[in-house]
């Protein structure tokens, strides 16, 4: 078990790699060529008046298309460890709102979430969070380990910052752009609808349409991408962001550092579904794509020379590992908290008085 314990050492003391970086290479489900749909996005402030769209950016010939961006990715990888292969490597902290109840995993702001910091855990988070802007980051683990391997910025609390330990996005190249539109036809004439509900159908043309009653035409919209290039999902340990976690003299904080890396571990390499919304289900390339030597997918250290070392991924080992390193430091305890609305309240009174006092 010591042996096991200790293979990835190398990685967390001084000196070690900069990072591990990762590429899969995907297509669509339908097979390359076909249509996917990226994300929209609002647009910026100073054109708050055009519609949300793709992010595609050009140089001459080239085009690379935002396909998962890293806040998302990391909202798809962290509920991984809900499940029972991996759900006793954390803690799994509940919080109950009225009839609901909510995982810290599920969160989007970790443990610096209003959510969570409107119950009894609020003031051992700020604890924790001040802690670990001091250099020791061990209570934020007993609570929320998740928070160090994704990252977190506390800016209603503490104000500490945790850097994100893996970084993961998704991105289409040499994409060219489609545009759809549609036609919504209504079970019944408008002759029908006149007689029927006793109405003037072009006087209230405006709430028959909203309720269904009309014909509904959809102007030109966006349509999806089709990709002539590759599909990457690029995925990034960062294993310098990682050493900084403690002195690795320090016995204890070793046992932290490798319990810290087995959770990422876990997230960069686990095998995971990439239906990422409606119309782009992904799956990993079958053959390397043809204008590239790689393979469908390929992991390497890194190292600070750029020098770049081939990692051969097997699971079950990195498995092995996570569970070794989260039995050696001890998992905080689970446990389920009620949502309390008069801290909620606090809350919103202290970010109001804040908005009043800066203006």
């Amino acid at each position: 078990m010591s042996e096991q314990l200790s293979r990835f050492d190398a990685w967390i003391d001084e000196g070690g790699p900069s990072a591990l970086v990762s590429k899969e290479y995907l297509e669509p489900v339908a097979g390359q060529g076909a249509v996917i749909f990226p994300p929209t996005f609002a647009p910026p402030e100073d054109k708050r008046k055009e519609p949300a769209g793709y992010i595609i950016d050009r140089d001459g010939d080239r085009s690379v298309c935002l396909i998962d961006s890293v806040g998302s990715q990391a909202n798809r990888l962290e509920p991984l460890f809900k499940q029972k292969e991996f759900e006793q490597l954390v803690p799994q902290v509940r919080i109950k709102v009225k009839d609901r109840v909510v995982n810290l995993l599920d969160v989007g702001h970790r443990a610096a979430d209003s959510l969570v910091r409107s119950t009894k855990l609020a003031a051992d988070l700020e604890k924790a969070f001040l802690r670990c802007a001091a250099g020791d980051p061990l209570s934020l683990a007993k609570i929320a380990p998740t928070t160090l391997v994704f990252g977190a910025w506390d800016s209603r609390g503490s104000l500490t910052k945790i850097p994100r330990l893996i970084d993961s996005t998704i991105r289409a190249f040499q994409v060219d752009k489609l545009n759809r539109a549609a036609q919504y036809h209504a079970s019944l004439t408008n002759d029908e609808v006149a007689e029927m509900l006793q109405t003037d159908v072009q006087k209230d043309h405006k709430p028959l349409s909203k309720a269904g009653f009309l014909d509904a035409p959809s102007g030109r919209t966006h349509g999806g991408v089709i990709a002539r290039g590759d599909i990457v999902r690029t995925t990034v340990l960062n294993l310098t962001a990682l050493r900084s976690l403690g002195e690795p003299a320090d016995d204890g904080q070793r046992v932290l550092r490798r319990y810290i890396l087995g959770l990422c571990l876990i997230v960069a390499c686990a095998p995971i579904d990439l239906y990422l919304r409606q119309g782009c289900l992904l799956v990993r390339a079958a053959e390397p794509p043809e204008n590239t030597a790689a393979k469908p997918f390929e992991s390497n250290l890194v190292y600070r020379d750029g020098r770049r070392k081939e990692f051969q991924v097997v699971f079950d080992e990195v498995l092995a590992f996570a569970r070794g390193a989260a039995h050696a430091f001890v998992v905080g305890p689970s446990c389920e908290v009620e949502f309390d609305s008069k801290a909620a309240k606090e809350l919103v009174k202290k970010a109001a008085k804040e908005k009043e006092d800066a203006r």
